[in-house]
């Protein structure tokens, strides 16, 4: 009783910002997990796409995430963070409608899925930035593994709709990318109603600078993160293990669910270890995961070898939390509050450069001499992440048990 009345009260004294935020992000999880766990079976059933040009389309869908430091600078211009994420839904929820109904060819398919990307990528420029006007100072990590938990239980309502809609409707992708429009624009309603930041001086509209070399490193490292989990990590599940969508969406709300509780809890992590810890330690676990991806059938037979990558893919996609402390890294070494969106966006283009690029050899790779040295690749690479992670230092002023 004492618990409940102590969630009641905390409840009671959280912020109408902070409420409107958490069911918007909610939103957004939602749209993205619907997203996520069917456009891999869409392009193989609908668009009959191979692995390599499976790889190729990756460099339409992350040119927006390359030219993000351009339309994230010229909308600080004129508009909030707040604003633009509601901008970047409208955009989710016409790109969904377009794949929905508007693609019978691949000139379509790649012009909705570009409209798609581009909301993506600017809510992910500004999400951060808005958690960090909303934490207290110290509580950063806390506050944004909050978010990340809010966006995990939207992927579980997400995914979690469209196995229900699988099950009985089989796989109707009209239906599906339908409800994820509803979902972007409901979060873009959401987003417009938030008054945080509101009287804020404007971000500078590009900012590069020789002390956050390191930022751009790591954001560099996570679009490798998120081309393995994102389109190889999956595409090996439907491609080569013939996984139904079903099962997809089954496996993403079984790392929605897990992401509830535990991204909060890396969030305290991050605040209790520091950054440099956890994102090294990142690179490990993405090192294994990799070796799983590739190895998973000389190490066991079937079927525990597809159990393995289940295993795997649960664990990526739950680690993929991990990117805010980026977020906080950089908050406790800008110079000034202005530089963190334009700086995020900018390490978004970089990290898009290498999302762009990379699928291109992978696709390739994986073609001319099986998928297992996509992995191998991207195994070591991760590595070399190890390395480069365990080279970050927070300021004297802020640095907290950082290992």
């Amino acid at each position: 009783m004492t618990s409940d009345k102590s969630f009641q009260t905390r409840l009671r004294n959280t912020s109408i910002d902070l409420k409107i935020a958490l069911f918007a992000t909610l939103c957004f999880g939602a749209a993205g997990g619907v997203f996520g766990s069917v456009l891999n079976n869409y392009l193989s059933d609908v668009h009959n796409l191979g692995a390599e040009a499976r790889g190729w389309l990756e460099f339409p869908r992350e040119l927006p995430g390359f030219l993000i430091t351009l339309v994230a600078g010229a909308m600080l211009i004129r508009l909030r963070e707040t604003q633009m994420a509601a901008l970047a839904m409208i955009f989710s929820a016409l790109g969904a409608i377009g794949l929905g109904y508007l693609a019978p060819g691949t000139a379509l398919l790649v012009l909705w899925i570009v409209i798609w990307s581009l909301g993506d990528h600017i809510i992910f420029a500004v999400e951060g930035p808005i958690g960090l006007k909303l934490a207290r100072d110290g509580g950063e990590g806390h506050r944004l593994g909050q978010f990340g938990g809010a966006r995990n239980l939207g992927t579980i309502v997400g995914v979690g709709t469209i196995y229900v809609l699988a099950k009985k409707y089989g796989d109707n992708y009209t239906m599906f990318f339908t409800f994820a429009s509803i979902c972007a624009f409901t979060a873009g309603i959401l987003y417009l109603r938030l008054k945080v930041g509101k009287g804020d001086k404007p971000s500078r509209r590009l900012v590069f600078k020789a002390k956050y070399k390191l930022f751009y490193a790591i954001s560099a490292l996570f679009g490798i993160r998120k081309q393995i989990f994102l389109a190889f990590g999956t595409w090996l599940l439907v491609s080569v293990y013939h996984v139904e969508v079903s099962t997809i969406a089954l496996l993403y709300f079984i790392s929605a669910a897990i992401g509830i509780i535990l991204r909060p809890l890396l969030g305290e992590v991050i605040d209790w270890l520091g950054e440099r810890f956890v994102l090294s330690a990142d690179e490990l676990i993405l090192l294994a995961i990799c070796l799983a991806y590739a190895f998973a059938s000389d190490i066991l037979s079937a079927p525990y070898d597809l159990y393995l990558l289940y295993s795997a893919y649960v664990l990526d996609s739950t680690l993929f939390a991990l990117r805010i402390a980026r977020t906080t890294y950089l908050k406790k070494i800008a110079d000034d509050p202005t530089d963190i969106t334009p700086t995020i966006s900018l390490g978004i283009t970089i990290d898009h450069a290498v999302a762009m690029t990379l699928p291109v050899l992978s696709g390739y790779l994986w073609e001319a001499y099986g998928y297992r040295w996509v992995f191998i690749l991207a195994g070591g690479i991760a590595l070399i992440g190890y390395f480069v992670c365990l080279q970050i230092r927070i300021p004297a002023k802020t640095a907290e048990n950082v290992v």
